[in-house]
């Protein structure tokens, strides 16, 4: 039974017993909680303070969001919370974005990657200009192995222009780009500790991907980049003693590139692996591990910080925002989605290596017609070669336009970004045609951030299945409003469900009888 035989259920001892009573302590999270038994020492509860006729057992101290992720994650980047809003890609995470969640003393990534160098440099300056005093902010750095040059390009901006942190996401392996930005600016202190000048943040969801980003870079890159002039000599052997990242963000079943890995199995790999590497190479400062895939709800961000991550980076649930750089349009389809309403499709900036990301497949038509393309790009050498038919159905069904409208749409892309992908595709029958169909894959993205109402079926929206458990979380609540979804009171009230459920988990392991009510967070207005 949950009241104590014999006593008036209103008392302060009944309370302490009742499901109500447990639930409204265990919810007060900021003030202390005593577990308590009666004489009989057969029941537990939980109270503010032991009422009388109780013994207490034990005594849960105040718990604060603050507290939930890794102190030295907070004090390494200057923040108050250990959470991380993540670099959506194109603009969609914009520096509003990033300067509400500096100001609101978080971490937030600009989504640079698919801009040109250009565009990033102006969301540089703005940053800059809107947060003089601050370093609690970085940008994006995307692998991009089809653009090399516009990859290293990028870096060499960040650093030119001082950003204090950067966030390197979806590398297959390390280059030059990354390693400079990690190594540029290396030195040593008084004590002979190794400094660096900016902190890099690496995504990773595959063992082999973090072993490199946990280990100091590789002799040949650093050799090519001192031959170079990009690194001096004492940079390139203060790179041999630290690992290329500060902290590795563990990516689980994400928006965008992803491999779809569980985070509870993942992340306790890369742990290990981390704890494995800084052992043999005698590491003086601790590597941070993040989580980032599926946390869309104050339970998956409580079950990431009990996995024993440092912190956890956010990116599907600020897509819908009122910060995010994604259109009101393509906001609804969002709001609209469950968890099962995404799917997987090929990826604009790696489509010839096949790699997919994942995206909304509720209300649009993209990953199908996406897939139609690279099916296409698989089984043939080239634009000249597609059967009439398939030419016709591409251009009627997927494209919109002629093959040779696109082809002249895209050749007039790449003059200006790149020239050599023409020459190649002069050369190349395939590869033309892989920048042909791109241009969709490109487009369609910006489509969606446009809110162009002609190509709304083609709608290209990075999604995980966060998006639709963040839409059930919020629904009958303040944040079911567009209006009052800002991306602070979107983080605040994950980590302050996050520390709800944990007090709970807390109690409930100390053999009170937790009910399910003391579980269930409602988003609500927070200061």
């Amino acid at each position: 039974m949950s009241v104590l035989a014999g006593t008036d259920p209103h008392s302060p001892t009944a309370s302490a017993f009742s499901p109500e009573g447990i639930t409204a302590c265990a919810q007060r999270v900021r003030e202390p909680a005593h577990v308590v038994t009666g004489p009989d020492g057969r029941e537990r509860g939980l109270a503010p303070e032991p009422p009388p006729g109780t013994v207490a057992l034990g005594s849960l101290p105040p718990l604060y969001p603050e507290w939930l992720g890794g102190r030295t994650f907070c004090e390494a980047h200057g923040v108050r919370f250990p959470y991380v809003a993540g670099e959506m890609a194109n603009g969609i995470a914009t520096t509003a974005m990033v300067t509400a969640m500096a100001r609101a003393e978080m971490l937030g990534f600009f989504g640079a990657g698919g801009l040109r160098a250009d565009e990033v440099e102006r969301a540089v300056r703005a940053l800059a200009a809107e947060l003089p005093d601050r370093d609690n902010w970085g940008v994006n750095l995307l692998h991009t192995p089809a653009e090399p040059a516009l990859e290293f390009e990028v870096a060499k901006l960040l650093l030119r222009h001082r950003v204090p942190r950067v966030s390197a996401s979806a590398y297959m392996e390390l280059t030059p780009a990354v390693v400079l930005c990690s190594a540029r600016g290396l030195r040593r202190d008084a004590e002979g500790r190794v400094l660096r000048a900016r902190k890099l943040l690496a995504k990773v969801s595959r063992p082999e991907v973090a072993r490199a980003f946990l280990s100091p870079a590789p002799p040949p890159l650093l050799h090519a980049l001192v031959s170079q002039g990009e690194l001096t000599a004492e940079e390139a052997e203060l790179a041999g003693r630290v690992p290329v990242a500060d902290d590795i963000t563990v990516e689980a079943d994400s928006a965008g590139h992803t491999d779809n890995r569980p985070l509870a199995a993942l992340l306790p790999r890369i742990a290990r692996l981390r704890d494995e590497i800084a052992g043999h190479f005698g590491y003086r400062q601790a590597i941070g591990i993040g989580a980032a895939g599926g946390l869309g709800t104050p339970d998956a961000v409580a079950s990431a910080f009990a996995l024993g991550a440092s912190y956890v980076v956010v990116g599907s649930a600020h897509q819908t925002a009122t910060e995010a750089g994604l259109s009101d349009e393509a906001k609804a389809m969002l709001r609209a989605a469950d968890v099962a309403d995404v799917t997987m499709a090929p990826a604009a900036d790696m489509f010839e290596w096949g790699v997919r990301l994942q995206v909304l497949s509720r209300g649009t038509m993209f990953a199908r017609r996406a897939d139609r393309l690279y099916r296409a790009y698989q089984e043939h050498d080239g634009l000249e070669s597609l059967p009439a038919p398939l030419r016709a159905a591409l251009e009627r069904d997927v494209l919109g336009a002629s093959l040779d409208e696109v082809w002249d749409r895209t050749r007039a892309f790449w003059e200006v970004r790149d020239p050599a992908q023409l020459t190649r595709a002069r050369a190349e029958p395939k590869h033309r045609m892989a920048l042909v169909f791109r241009w969709y894959l490109g487009s369609s993205s910006k489509w969606a951030i446009a809110g162009d109402p002609a190509r709304r079926a083609d709608y290209q929206i990075w999604c995980g299945p966060a998006t639709g458990a963040f839409n059930r979380w919020v629904a009958g609540s303040f944040l079911a409003d567009p209006a009052h979804r800002s991306v602070t009171q979107i983080a605040l009230n994950l980590l302050e469900g996050a520390a709800v459920l944990t007090r709970a988990h807390q109690a409930r392991t100390y053999g009170v009888p937790v009910p399910a009510a003391a579980f269930a967070y409602a988003p609500r207005p927070l200061a």
